[in-house]
């Protein structure tokens, strides 16, 4: 269903993918996930740690794919809004390792832009998420 696009005389890249294929077919659907931010689904903030907001922002992306049947697999792009670069870089191992833990080894098409600023003054990060799945994953 997926297609990870990679030209050939590229050097690979680590941790997400230059392009995604999506090969329709007849009962397959795509999901957006509007912009996650690291707040509970209460909308209240537990934490101003980045690696840990990008933590929760990930949980809530998985439960919004789950509530449309979409699993994180089924992700083929992420787009990644961050408000303090440094800090972004700053914590790669530990994104990573939540990443890993939330989302598995499936690496989308993915971009990362540094802002001035989000809407919630506490965010710290915020993602958005296509999804494509496929015909045989019964919708929730």
């Amino acid at each position: 269903m997926l297609k990870t696009l990679q030209p050939p005389d590229w050097a690979p890249p680590r941790g997400y993918a230059n392009g995604i294929l999506a090969e329709m077919t007849v009962g397959s659907r795509l999901i957006f996930v509007g912009g996650q931010i690291g707040w509970n689904a209460q909308c209240e903030f537990e934490t101003d740690d980045f690696a840990l907001q990008v933590a929760q922002t990930l949980r809530n992306i998985v439960a919004v794919l789950a509530a449309g049947g979409a699993r994180p697999e089924h992700i083929a792009r992420m787009t990644w809004y961050v408000k303090d670069k440094a800090a972004y870089v700053g914590a790669y191992k530990d994104i990573g390792q939540h990443y890993r833990e939330i989302i598995g080894r499936h690496f989308p098409a993915m971009t990362a832009v540094e802002v001035a600023d989000l809407v919630e003054p506490r965010a710290q990060v915020e993602i958005e998420v296509t999804a494509v799945v496929p015909a045989a994953v019964s919708a929730g």
